[in-house]
């Protein structure tokens, strides 16, 4: 049948925009000890 798509806000495409801009960053300040082993979107974060 149709293709369903999505609306995306504005504000949200900006949030990931400044997200990925942050994370590159940081990244370049502080580089990974290992590439490639680095954890995204907290999954090595400790859970409280």
């Amino acid at each position: 049948m149709g293709e369903i798509v999505r609306f995306i806000p504005k504000s949200e495409l900006e949030r990931a925009r400044l997200i990925r801009e942050a994370r590159a960053i940081y990244d370049s300040i502080f580089p990974p000890s290992v590439p490639g082993q680095v954890p995204h979107d907290g999954e090595g974060r400790v859970k409280t």
